[in-house]
């Protein structure tokens, strides 16, 4: 019987070690079985996709540089979903208003994420709805604790009108310029007011923790918008706001943020002297 069997497995993860030791227990000893490296990414083979294809039923249209589409890359990569089929669309040519977007998502916004027959295309919506069709599979996404359940849940929120404040005051920088003097200002003054409160919620994480404990939602939705501050120049001055510098700095090399860390921003050179004041 165990001869019919064949596992492919990565050393160190919890869930191939389970199969194997009930294996053992139940005394299948024999079955064929291939160790794989995760370092080398061989999970994401042709030899285990055609076997295990779970993210190939999903479909990601996203653009560079959108924090949005960023977040629900992040919550796919820490579900282990990789694999899945994607198509990168370009802002500047309006792609993302092509018929291809319209029929799955009539908004015309990216991301358009589409599992099956299943259709969500507000990001937080698809990355609640990963982790909750997906509760055992990769890192954990939604803390079991009441009070850090609450708390995810509470600055996952409040991470909406955090990108929100940003994309205000780089549209006004980026095609109002001089003419809006005021208007910039207001955003600027008021961005400037949610850096602060950002800071000021960090100042009671402990070290080496995250917004919720362990890493969480509220992270996958929040540090998207610290990254795009970070990367477009909106905190030139890091003295300012050393909390945000440390919480940028502890999360810009995990795994699953730079397997999907968006090209575009690789490319980012200039800084806008408006933003000196932030």
């Amino acid at each position: 019987m165990a001869k019919s069997m064949y596992l492919l497995w990565g050393s160190g993860s919890p869930p191939c070690w389970r199969v194997m030791i009930t294996l053992e227990e139940k005394k299948l000893q024999g079955y064929k079985q291939k160790l794989l490296s995760f370092e080398k990414e061989e999970h994401k083979s042709k030899e285990v996709l055609d076997i295990n294809p779970r993210g190939q039923s999903m479909y990601l249209l996203w653009g560079s540089g959108s924090s949005p589409c960023w977040r629900v890359m992040i919550t796919l990569e820490e579900k282990k979903l990789q694999g899945y089929k994607q198509k990168l669309l370009s802002f500047e040519k309006e792609e993302h208003k092509s018929k291809e977007v319209l029929d799955i998502n009539p908004r015309g916004q990216l991301p358009t994420f589409k599992h099956g027959d299943n259709i969500i295309n507000e990001s937080v919506g698809a990355c609640l709805y990963l982790e909750n069709q997906f509760k055992s599979q990769g890192n954990k996404l939604i803390p079991d604790s009441p009070a850090e359940q609450a708390l995810m849940y509470q600055r996952m929120m409040e991470g909406l009108p955090f990108l929100e404040k940003i994309g205000k005051t780089g549209y006004l920088l980026r095609l109002l310029r001089e003419r809006h003097d005021s208007a910039l200002k207001r955003n600027k003054d008021n961005l400037v007011t949610e850096f602060q409160l950002w800071e000021s919620y960090l100042e009671n994480v402990s070290a080496g923790c995250y917004l919720a404990g362990g890493f969480s939602l509220a992270d996958v939705v929040v540090f998207p918008s610290v990254a795009c501050a970070f990367s477009y120049g909106y905190v030139t001055k890091l003295e300012r706001y050393p909390k945000l510098a440390k919480y940028y700095s502890l999360l810009k090399d995990r795994p699953s943020i730079k397997a999907t860390w968006p090209p575009k921003w690789f490319q980012i050179e200039q800084r806008s002297e408006s933003l000196k004041d932030i």
